[in-house]
């Protein structure tokens, strides 16, 4: 690539590279000003991706969750063999190599964690269970499961220049492993480096055909055609996302539509947090890196800094003497501690809104119409130097409230007490995040309850977690990443969270033999099959309602006394019988919960080595009817899910427990989870 040749992006849909009809919008270098890349989208079939990506969606939708979640393991595994190609391109976008870490590593960890999430988290089927089974009737004929199954329709992200491979990975992650593919709309400005990562994607053959398609340039009449089956998700400005929100086919359809907008999150220093102490110390740190880190060019970036009144002056110099140590430059350079905006444009725009904020405060460090580099040239190269302002008197103010700079600029504001802090960090109306430096746990919680409302994530921070903190602006895989109001209404990520929104969850009712054929899990009433010890069986043979009814145990007074001496256990219920009949709950002294579940093992396990390798667990264990001496116990065990472990000889199966009394009564209801071969030798 040359200045006279720059790249001509294309898009990927229907499973071929084309160019638009026209030569397009030139993308330059945002830190020297070179051309890039021609970007257009005009005249592409935006119907024909959208239908594509239906039809082909069902060989996505035929995988399990665990197939789909190695998949996605793979694919951040080829992606990062190849990352040094992505960080070199990623200079361009004025990234400096930290915050290409940020945006290109950051978006292969989140490929690698909902990988570890789907395998840990979710079943291997194809159908994902909800809640607990709904029992109808009293004869247990008629019951009711929530499921979730994947949407048949495609997923349209469309995605802010910020971050051109986290803001499509991270979308893409939880998507995919719903089991719905996407068409990937990238902002301009930095559309190449996305195009890039989606090439090498596409290249590696990991997906199946379809599942991920890519649109440089305009969507054109794309947002036309979804349907109800369709899901829409925006990052962006508040203004371009009500847009879309309203657009036609959207509100007609009722399609699903997420917005992450740009806010104005804040950090709050706490009262106890003066000069000298590691908090301090901690939120000058955390200002200034929020500010520097892409430039400032974050949505979670913080954009209002609230300070007890009495610690203005110290916190304006504290920020002056870090912020001039930030030398602005080319990205490449290894003087350059922060880079340039994404585009001249943006810089533009980022000046215009300063001069929005100077209503209500004035420049206390930086001057955004002198820019100082330590390389670059500032009339080819998008450089602004970090402005910090001050505003007196936030509490009667409106701009500072309502206008964001979106670049490396924050306000200044006091607080004469922690209620006006909180309710200043509420006048954004609606926030990403927003953080609070304490070390005092009363400040920490009359903060969190204020603010929470306001905000999809909150981090406190202290001197105890600041090796550990991954700060105030990182959104994480597992944490949602989202907020109401301002912040768009939105939620995205969350875990497992994130894959439910590209599902649909439905509620099925019927006999408990056709609900366990749905869902490929055994419940109460759904049919069973008793021959061998089901624990001599390896996956191959194992079915759900496989079932063993095993001999009876009676309880002894001397077994309790053994038990409670044997570990320690001498609760005043199993060893005094007057206190233990004055308890509402007991009729005297009663067997160790822990005693009725290692009796129900010693009946129900078959000891000979076979296929069940390990027991792993217990879930939901709960005592329901008290166990006194003389009573009679017995178990049913029923084979309730199997999970065989992709890439392993291995699998999971999870075992209905019910231990009974002699009256029939269930005194013991939990889940067994083992460890199960795939085969084994008869």
């Amino acid at each position: 690539m040359t200045d006279q040749t720059p790249l001509r992006l294309k898009s990927y849909i229907c499973g071929e590279w084309k160019a638009g009809s026209r030569d397009g919008q030139l993308l330059r270098d945002a830190g020297t000003g070179a051309p890039v890349a021609l970007i257009d989208a005009s005249g592409l079939d935006m119907a024909g991706a959208l239908d594509y990506g239906r039809k082909s969606g069902k060989a996505l939708r035929a995988m399990t969750f665990h197939q789909r979640a190695e998949m996605l393991k793979a694919l951040a595994k080829a992606l990062t063999e190849q990352k040094a190609e992505f960080h070199a391109l990623s200079l361009a976008t004025g990234a400096t190599p930290r915050d290409g870490m940020v945006d290109i590593e950051g978006g292969f960890h989140t490929l690698f964690s909902y990988s570890g999430q789907g395998r840990r988290e979710l079943p291997n089927t194809r159908v994902l269970t909800e809640g607990a089974v709904e029992g109808l009737s009293k004869d247990g004929s008629f019951s009711a499961q929530h499921i979730l199954t994947p949407l048949q329709g495609v997923a349209v992200h469309i995605n802010a220049f910020n971050f051109p491979v986290w803001g499509m990975l991270e979308k893409l992650a939880p998507t995919l492993l719903a089991g719905m593919p996407a068409i990937v709309k990238p902002a301009s400005q930095t559309a190449y480096l996305t195009e890039l990562v989606v090439r090498r994607i596409v290249e590696s053959g990991i997906l199946p055909e379809g599942a991920l398609q890519l649109i440089c340039g305009s969507t054109g009449d794309l947002l036309d055609h979804v349907t109800g089956q369709d899901v829409v998700t925006f990052t962006g400005s508040a203004n371009t996302g009500r847009m879309l929100r309203t657009s036609k086919a959207i509100v007609e359809n009722s399609v699903r539509f997420t917005m992450e907008a740009d806010s104005l999150n804040a950090a709050v220093l706490g009262p106890d947090a003066g000069p000298g102490t590691p908090e301090f110390d901690l939120f000058v740190k955390e200002v200034v890196r929020e500010m520097t880190v892409k430039a400032g060019q974050k949505c979670t970036a913080i954009r209002r800094v609230l300070v007890p009144r009495a610690q203005v002056q110290a916190v304006t110099e504290a920020l002056s003497l870090a912020l001039g140590k930030m030398g602005v430059g080319l990205p490449g350079d290894e003087v350059t501690r922060m880079g340039a905006l994404a585009s001249m444009a943006q810089r533009d725009e980022v000046r215009a809104r300063i001069r929005d904020l100077q209503d209500d405060a004035e420049i206390v460090v930086g001057n955004p119409d002198a820019v100082t580099l330590v390389s670059g040239d500032a009339d080819r190269g998008a450089f602004l130097n970090p402005v910090v302002l001050y505003c007196d008197r936030p509490d009667t103010a409106r701009a500072v409230h309502d206008v964001e700079a979106f670049g490396p600029v924050s306000t200044l504001m006091p607080y004469d007490d922690l209620e006006e802090a909180v309710a200043l960090t509420q006048r954004g109306k609606g926030s990403l995040a927003a953080s609070v430096f304490t070390d005092d746990p009363a400040v920490a919680e009359a903060a969190v309850l204020g603010m929470a409302p306001f905000h999809g994530r909150i981090l406190l921070g202290n001197r105890a977690s600041a090796k550990t903190s991954t700060g105030h602006g990182a959104p994480l895989p597992n944490l949602v990443h989202g907020g109401p109001g301002r912040a768009g209404g939105g939620e995205e990520m969350g875990g497992i969270r994130g894959v439910k929104h590209f599902m649909q969850r439905t509620a099925v009712q019927g006999t408990p033999k056709l609900l366990s054929a749905v869902t490929g899990r055994w419940i109460p009433g759904a049919p069973t099959r008793e021959d061998i010890h089901p624990f001599r069986k390896s996956l191959a043979d194992l079915r759900v309602g496989d079932r063993i009814v095993t001999a009876t145990r009676e309880v002894t007074l001397d077994d309790i006394e053994h038990f409670a001496r044997f570990t320690g256990d001498t609760f005043y219920a199993h060893m005094d019988e007057e206190a233990a009949k004055a308890n509402p709950f007991f009729d005297g002294r009663v067997a160790h919960g822990y005693l009725i579940v290692s009796f129900a093992a010693g009946l129900f396990v078959q000891p000979d080595p076979g296929p069940v390798l390990a027991n792993y667990g217990v879930d939901n264990l709960r005592f329901l009817t008290p166990v006194n001496p003389g009573d009679v116990l017995g178990v049913e065990l029923t084979c309730k899910e199997i999970n065989p472990r992709e890439n392993a000889d291995h699998g999971e199966v999870r075992w209905d427990c019910r231990v009974t009394n002699q009256t029939g009564a269930v005194v013991a209801q939990y889940d067994v989870l083992t460890m199960v071969a795939k085969t084994w030798p008869q």
